[in-house]
């Protein structure tokens, strides 16, 4: 899981979701498991 500024480079990769918890928001890819980040 990286902590990261923008998250719009990850969003836009094939298999990502964009995922509100808890105030933060995630990125999370079932095709990539690499591709998990969060901002906030």
């Amino acid at each position: 899981m990286k902590v990261r500024n923008s998250l719009r480079s990850l969003k836009q990769a094939p298999g990502a979701q964009l995922v509100r918890r808890r105030g933060k928001t995630l990125v999370i890819n079932k095709k990539n498991p690499r591709l998990k980040a969060r901002q906030g």
